[in-house]
C-alpha cells in the first residue's frame, strides 16, 4: 500500500504560517484503509498456510510510525505559526523600506497570511515582506544615487534585510 509523502517546511516560515492538517486527514484515512485491509487478509486467508503473525505487527508498526511522523509534523507546522506569529508582532514599531525603495515608514500593524505577511506603515502604505525589504531600529532615510551612507540615520548598521 502506497503511503503519500509528508511534505517538508519551506525555509520561510511565514509561508507554513496557516497550513492545514492535510496530511494527517490522509494518514487517517489510509490507517483506516489499513486495518481494513488486514482484516481482509485475515479473513482471506489459506487456513493450510496462514499468513506469520510477525509480518502482520511489522506491517502494524511500520504503518503506526508513519501516522506519528504525520503526527510530529502537524505540531511541528503549530510552532511555525506561533513562531511566525511572535516574528510578525516584534515588527510593530519598527521601520521597514520596501523592496524598491518606494515605500518607507514606521510599521502599525502586520498581516499574516498563509503565503506571506504584509506590513502597514503609520501612513497606510503596505509592504509585503520578501528578499530586498529593510527593517530597522532607526529611521530609514532616503539615500541618493551615488551616496554611500548607510540606511539608518545614526549609521549604526543594524539594519536587516527580510
Amino acid at each position: 500500500m502506497a503511503v503519500d509523502p509528508v511534505t517538508t517546511a519551506a525555509s520561510n516560515p511565514w509561508a507554513n504560517a496557516a497550513a492545514t492538517t492535510k496530511d494527517a486527514d490522509k494518514a487517517g484515512l489510509n490507517y483506516d484503509s489499513f486495518l481494513k485491509l488486514l482484516i481482509a487478509q485475515m479473513k482471506n486467508q489459506d487456513p493450510t498456510d496462514p499468513m506469520d503473525a510477525s509480518e502482520q505487527m511489522s506491517q502494524l508498526a511500520s504503518f503506526s510510525q508513519v501516522e506519528q511522523t504525520i503526527q510530529t509534523n502537524a505540531h511541528l507546522r503549530s510552532m511555525l505559526q506561533a513562531e511566525a506569529l511572535t516574528r510578525a508582532g516584534d515588527l510593530v514599531g519598527k521601520y521597514v523600506q520596501s523592496a524598491d525603495d518606494q515605500v518607507m515608514g514606521k510599521v502599525k500593524e502586520v498581516e499574516v497570511y498563509s503565503d506571506g505577511v504584509i506590513v502597514l506603515t503609520e501612513n497606510n502604505d503596505k509592504v509585503l515582506l520578501q528578499a530586498g525589504v529593510v527593517i530597522s531600529d532607526n529611521p530609514i532615510v532616503k539615500t541618493t544615487p551615488g551616496d554611500t551612507a548607510g540606511g539608518s540615520t545614526d549609521g549604526s548598521g543594524d539594519d536587516t534585510t527580510g
